[in-house]
């Protein structure tokens, strides 16, 4: 099966034009023939993933541009606009909405625009997650000065003393006059952590594992010592409600912990050099899997950019909680869709181990289809009552040939487990079957 890549004509045209720039010179820029150049501005052919990194380096090209469809919902979005009842005898398709989207993007912006501030219509107040998540996108999940300036502290910290998370504790004492307490669990009843600023503590129940509680006192140092610098990157996504700020300043904070916990350069360094592995990550970083899985989505510094991974979060009936696209071009391809043939549902069978599995995904609106995906059971926060969530680490699979996760496993289309569209669009049935048969495990840490 050919290789699937993004659609980015519009974007790659207009940044020609930006630099005043023939398609001959471009082309040779980008070392590539003129004709070739043509179709992918035409959007005939896609922008593989060596052409686009040509053009980042080369262009200094922001490749969040890529998805300015986001900010209007994506070809959803216009699909609600276009339903009302104004153009109903215009019978648009949604074929044709996707050609409208691929082909003139700013245009299809405009019309929103036009749509959304129109007096005939009143747009429904839109959901703050929704929105921050929208803002994350954005960013590809990567934060230039939140990353560096998150490094300076754990380089800093590492000064005085090697364990970050103890010399974290020590500066908020002496620094913020914060001491950090763990409490018996029968003191914090369905609890875990609080931050007491009547008595000055920051409060850890005892059935925090040991790298959930050096997260927390990650994420407190973040908020005290990266206060102004998290500020300014809320204000910047220009959300325009206080209930969507919040929620991306709670993603801003989290981002920030684990940066400190496993600044940029000793953590990309550390993924080279042992091919991703999970385990070893793990253990090197003190950190659990879902800690540095989200890291893993976060790696996009220009100069020194590692593999564009997307993790996802699922609860125990198969519902996706959660999903961080960062720069793997993965366009919320699950949401929605139940397949007992994937991963993360056997990952529930399997307590404590790292399941692999290629996959297929079914048609895409210009996404990559064929993945590497990695699952594993977490236990969220260590409570009784807590449920036990599924963690999703996926990659396309032709960059998955040097991971140590991936060792043994075929990475062919053609061995792929294949998946369809979301349950409601697809009527296909092999995605039924329970998965096992192209699933390799491993124990993990």
């Amino acid at each position: 099966m050919a290789e699937t890549a993004l659609l980015a004509g519009p974007s790659l045209r207009r940044l020609r034009k930006r630099e005043g720039l023939t398609q001959a010179a471009m082309a040779a820029s980008l070392g590539i023939s003129p004709s070739y150049l043509n179709l992918i501005e035409r959007n005939q052919r896609p922008l593989s993933a060596r052409v686009l990194v040509q053009v980042i380096e080369r262009f200094d090209f922001d490749p969040s541009s890529l998805r300015e469809d986001e900010a209007i919902g994506g070809v959803d979005g216009l699909i609600r606009r276009m339903s009302d009842k104004r153009f109903a005898d215009l019978g648009i398709d949604r074929e044709e909405v996707q050609e409208f989207l691929a082909s003139a993007p700013q245009v299809a912006a405009a019309f929103a625009r036009l749509y959304d501030n129109s007096g005939a219509h009143r747009p429904v107040d839109e959901d703050p997650v929704d929105a921050a998540r929208r803002a994350v996108e954005r960013w590809q999940n990567h934060f230039a000065d939140l990353d560096h300036a998150c490094e300076d502290l754990s380089d800093e910290l590492r000064l005085s003393r090697s364990d970050v998370s103890a010399a974290l504790g020590e500066r908020l004492r002496e620094k913020h006059q914060l001491q950090t307490r763990i409490l018996p669990s029968e003191v914090m009843p369905g609890i875990v952590h609080r931050l007491d600023l009547h008595n000055r503590q920051l409060q850890l129940s005892e059935m925090l594992p040991g790298a959930a509680r050096r997260f927390q006192i990650a994420r407190q140092g973040a908020s005290w010592e990266l206060r102004d610098a998290s500020s300014q990157q809320v204000e910047g996504a220009g959300l325009s409600s206080a209930e969507a700020r919040e929620v991306f300043r709670e993603h801003v904070t989290d981002y920030c912990a684990g940066a400190i916990q496993m600044p940029y350069r000793r953590f990309l360094r550390a993924c080279e050099q042992t091919g991703y592995d999970l385990a070893v990550l793990q253990r090197r970083f003190a950190s659990s899997f879902d800690q540095v899985a989200q890291r893993l989505t976060t790696l996009q510094r220009v100069g020194e950019r590692g593999l564009p991974f997307f993790s996802a979060r699922f609860g125990r009936t198969g519902r996706m909680v959660a999903f961080t696209t960062g720069a793997s071009g993965a366009v919320d391809p699950i949401e929605g869709a139940r397949w007992p043939a994937w991963v993360p549902y056997a990952a529930f069978e399997n307590r404590g181990s790292m399941l692999t599995q290629a996959v297929m995904f079914g048609e895409g609106e210009a996404a990559p289809r064929h993945w590497f995906t990695i699952a594993r059971t977490v236990e969220v926060d260590g409570v009784a009552c807590s449920a036990r969530k599924a963690i999703v680490l996926g990659i396309e699979a032709r960059f998955a040939s040097d991971l140590a996760q991936a060792r043994g496993v075929a990475l062919d289309p053609a061995d792929a487990t294949p998946l369809g569209t979301p349950c409601p669009k697809c009527g296909r049935t092999d995605c039924l079957m329970p998965a096992s048969a192209r699933m390799t495990s491993g124990e993990a840490a």
